[in-house]
């Protein structure tokens, strides 16, 4: 008992006697304090003494990529306390490049015997990906939601930002201001939310800033997820003339930015850069950010609740949910340069 005592301890950062007395139900201690020790409880693997478990309706996972993008610290902030309202104590599985994978952190979680796990822009929003692993994971049976990519016929409930929408919002707020030869910059197109971006730029392109079918190509870059990756996608747009971009995330909006930059042009006065998330510090940028916002906070509420009612077996619907996304309007946008305009009036 000694050694377990300091393990749970130790890992809830408190002292032997506090985690007894939380143990043992007794006051005196703070209820974060408390709370942390019932996690690490959790996180060990010891199961909670009788008194104790009603206090908590058990672990949930939650798998995300990398933290390096801002907007995946943001979904988990709130999913993290979303859980925690309800009950239940989120496990964070944080994945980076030749780190831990997917598979291994779902390993890890049902030696935990969670209760569910939420994955946000995982394996099940790469088309190239196996999915039979999330139908093994439903056939256990165990609840899982899923956040930002769509699979068709797996029988679990999904929550996604209408990228399509986002691209073409985007595409129509640089038309209004003059642009039409606009260039989109996203990731690789295994990806459903990459798909559905180009869907909608090109949609938009066609229909509002008249651009051929068959002239879309040489406009649309699609790169590394990242600054780099942006950086060098604009670099081979500017070559070919455009004079805004579209972008699948800030970070790629950020690269594009650079590239302008580094050829002596300004942005917005040369090049119009719209990104995507408006993850923290967008508006903070220089310039700051034009972008289309994501609804975290409604999108991971929507998310847990999904969730919550799958374990609970009150059984949510098994579709799409799609979330509007929201067009913030900051300084990286402006009129197209007048030199465009002139060249756009003839090649009309």
């Amino acid at each position: 008992m000694r050694a377990r005592l300091s393990d749970i301890a130790q890992q809830a950062e408190v002292s032997e006697a506090t985690v007894s007395r939380v143990l043992n139900d007794r006051p005196g201690v703070a209820p974060e304090t408390r709370q942390a020790v019932l996690t690490a409880l959790d996180v060990l693997g010891y199961e909670r003494p009788a008194r104790l478990r009603k206090r908590s309706a058990g672990l949930v996972g939650l798998v995300v990529p990398e933290l390096d993008n801002p907007i995946f610290p943001a979904f988990a902030q709130v999913i993290e306390s979303t859980l925690a309202q309800s009950g239940f104590t989120p496990v964070l599985c944080t994945q980076s490049a030749g780190g831990v994978t997917e598979d291994e952190y779902v390993e890890m979680l049902l030696d935990r015997q969670v209760s569910g796990i939420a994955f946000v822009s995982g394996l099940h929003a790469d088309t190239a990906a196996n999915h039979d692993r999330y139908r093994a994971l439903l056939a256990r049976p165990l609840p899982v939601v899923m956040i930002n990519g769509y699979v068709p016929g797996i029988g679990a409930p999904f929550v996604s930002c209408d990228d399509r929408e986002a691209a073409e919002l985007a595409v129509a707020h640089l038309v209004a201001l003059g642009h039409r030869r606009i260039g989109l910059i996203t990731g690789p197109d295994r990806f459903v939310p990459v798909q559905r971006k180009v869907a909608g730029w090109r949609s938009a392109m066609t229909r509002l800033a008249g651009v051929a079918e068959s002239d879309l190509g040489p406009l649309a870059e699609l790169s590394l997820f990242g600054v780099e990756g942006g950086e060098a996608a604009a670099g081979r747009l500017l070559d070919r003339g455009v004079t805004g971009v579209v972008c699948g995330s800030d970070l790629m909006a950020l690269g594009a930015v650079r590239a302008a930059r580094q050829r002596g042009l300004s942005v917005p006065g040369d090049l119009s850069v719209v990104g995507y998330d408006d993850s923290p510090l967008m508006a903070f940028t220089d310039p700051p950010l034009t972008t289309m916002r994501q609804p975290v906070i409604a999108m991971a509420v929507a998310a847990v609740r999904a969730l919550v009612d799958e374990i609970n077996g009150h059984g949510a619907p098994h579709s799409e949910y799609l979330f509007r996304p929201e067009l913030v309007v900051r300084g990286s946008t402006a009129v197209v340069p007048s030199s465009a305009r002139l060249s756009y009036a003839r090649s009309a």
